[in-house]
């Protein structure tokens, strides 16, 4: 039940109080014309404005309208970044953190972090918490990765609510309470978490916290393995394996057993293994079929 940092670059549409210039790019953006949204953005972040030096950065990120290139992403998130916008800082953060655009640095990401938790952005939050959490760039402190967790739970992110959830799953930097931990996988996984749908999945499957329930967790499995969350398509593939809440089948498990294992998860590995010496070619040939034909949802 491990927690994820999540990538922060993502597109804030502007207030529809903003009018003019700025308004007008954004109506660009949404119309999919990138390359009069790019005029106008960087007309406007050359003058100086920040939200506009934002979406400008954004835009390089992502590769709308013009060529991916992260290191001009990074110079644009950076110039807003200084002027005080948090979704910058929050982006900039994530740039430091997984080295886009520039050499690794986790005591960067930190601070910039931090700077946007500061003012509320409830992404940079959740993932001052991973940093807490994972001694990233700081000295690993579950209590203050909970607090952080907490912070952006609060505000709705579903991917904290998660966090927060496993934290007391684990007893991590909070005792350890299977109540709660439950409340908040529920939480996340209504917002359509795929962390937080696994990890409900598992409750159920298990009778922790909650009364036993094979049919609930495969629902809760599938609704995250069909994201493509590689632990719930190791999950979803070992139920069809065992026949526990749903028929048993070793087609569909051989299925999402693959799909998980292609992703690196080294149970599936190990599962997929054992039930191919009980299946029959036609029945191996069918599985990679599916494996092959499938998309996520």
């Amino acid at each position: 039940m491990r927690r994820m940092v999540l990538g922060l670059l993502m597109w804030s549409a502007l207030s529809a109080a903003i009018a003019g210039p700025l308004e007008d790019a954004d109506a660009a953006y949404d119309r999919k014309n990138y390359a009069e949204a790019l005029k106008l953005f960087r007309r406007l972040a050359d003058e100086g404005n920040a939200s506009a030096q934002y979406n400008l950065g954004f835009m390089f990120a992502n590769g709308q309208g013009i060529a991916k290139d992260h290191k001009q992403a990074m110079s644009w998130y950076k110039r807003a970044a200084e002027l005080g916008h948090a979704s910058a800082q929050a982006s900039l953060a994530v740039m430091y953190d997984e080295g886009q655009g520039i050499p690794q640095d986790y005591k960067q990401a930190m601070f910039w972090y931090q700077e946007a938790a500061a003012q509320g952005h409830a992404g940079a939050q959740n993932n001052l918490g991973v940093m807490y959490d994972e001694g990233k760039g700081v000295a690993r402190d579950y209590k203050q990765a909970m607090y952080w967790y907490r912070k952006a739970a609060d505000q709705g992110y579903a991917p904290a609510q998660a966090s927060v959830g496993v934290m007391y799953d684990e007893g991590q930097g909070v005792p350890k309470d299977d109540k709660q931990a439950l409340f908040w996988y529920q939480k996340a996984a209504a917002e359509g978490n795929p962390a937080g749908q696994n990890n409900l999945g598992t409750m159920y499957l298990n009778g922790q916290g909650v009364a036993r329930d094979y049919k609930l967790a495969i629902s809760w499995f599938e609704k995250a393995a069909t994201q493509g969350y590689p632990p719930a398509q190791t999950n979803l593939g070992s139920s069809y394996s065992t026949g526990k809440g749903v028929a048993r089948d070793n087609v569909k498990a051989h299925m999402w057993l693959s799909l998980a294992a292609v992703k690196g998860q080294q149970e599936a590995i190990r599962h997929r293994a054992v039930i191919e010496k009980m299946m029959t070619p036609a029945q191996m040939a069918e599985a990679q079929r599916l494996a092959r034909e499938w998309k996520p949802k």
